[in-house]
């Protein structure tokens, strides 16, 4: 092959993998667990960031402009509880920003987690990006609430229940936007690339797995079976009816659906 044709097609490839590792952000909520038993410590540790899974990317994050736990359909709020905290990622020589706070569980049931951001200011894309993300965990057995919506103007309701999941389980989940179904709507898919709990950090052979895609129904209802342990990340996006000003000019948002669960293997 021609050498100038071949490093053509190095450096379209190589711009190709960049590009789309602007495209998947994900907002994230990690609990400490996401069941906690008889004999465990009932105080959990949350961490929010906005990242690239799979790629261990962090981006800057400001101090959320919601942050609260739902539980058996009455909400709490916990901004003040957020703690903003310093990390570095492999490919990064700047520190980033990012929130921790702690909760305790004080009875049996589901308690969902969810945070609205500041709106981020992409520029490779030109529009703001919000992710309202969630994630769920449960406490002593008693499993209530966790399919019930938080009232966010998008969100991911799961219709399969989002905890006490094996490796290869489906996880089916309902997109909603302004409380209605969002038909057809697109899911991005990655996993949190962390050497966490045992885990092995993967490396993707090619920039198409970094990012799974899959596609809502008309009803907005998806699923993905997710094929290693960990927590996976699943951030259903729109447009919103809304925009906001940069440098003198409107810009277009992007809202995400953002909704995350813990797989195990079965041993």
């Amino acid at each position: 092959m021609n050498k100038n044709i071949l490093g053509s097609i190095t450096g379209i490839m190589a711009i190709a993998f960049c590009t789309s590792s602007t495209e998947a952000h994900f907002g994230t909520i990690i609990p400490s667990d996401d069941i906690i038993s008889q004999h465990d410590d009932t105080t959990l540790k949350l961490e929010a960031k906005f990242i690239h899974p799979l790629e261990l990317h962090y981006m800057e994050m400001d101090k959320p402009k919601q942050f609260g736990v739902q539980i058996n359909g009455k909400k709490q709020d916990l901004l003040n509880s957020l703690q903003a905290a310093k990390g570095k990622s492999p490919d990064q020589e700047k520190d980033y920003t990012f929130w921790q706070a702690e909760y305790k569980v004080k009875r049996p049931g589901d308690y969902t987690f969810y945070m609205e951001p500041v709106p981020y200011w992409e520029a490779a894309e030109d529009l703001f990006i919000v992710h309202y993300t969630k994630v769920c965990i449960n406490s002593l057995g008693l499993e209530q609430g966790w399919d019930e919506p938080v009232g966010l103007e998008t969100e991911i309701v799961p219709l399969t229940r989002p905890y006490g999941l094996w490796t290869g389980n489906l996880f089916t989940g309902q997109i909603l936007l302004d409380g209605k179904p969002a038909p057809n709507a697109e899911v991005e898919i990655e996993y949190l690339n962390e050497s966490k709990q045992n885990i092995s950090i993967i490396t993707p052979p090619a920039s198409p797995y970094v990012t799974q895609v899959v596609k809502a129904d008309i009803n907005g209802v998806f699923s993905y079976a997710m094929p290693k342990a960990g927590w996976w990340g699943f951030s259903a996006l729109s447009e919103a009816s809304w925009k906001l000003e940069h440098e003198g000019r409107e810009k277009g948002v992007e809202i995400g659906a953002v909704y995350w669960v813990m797989t195990r293997d079965m041993r």
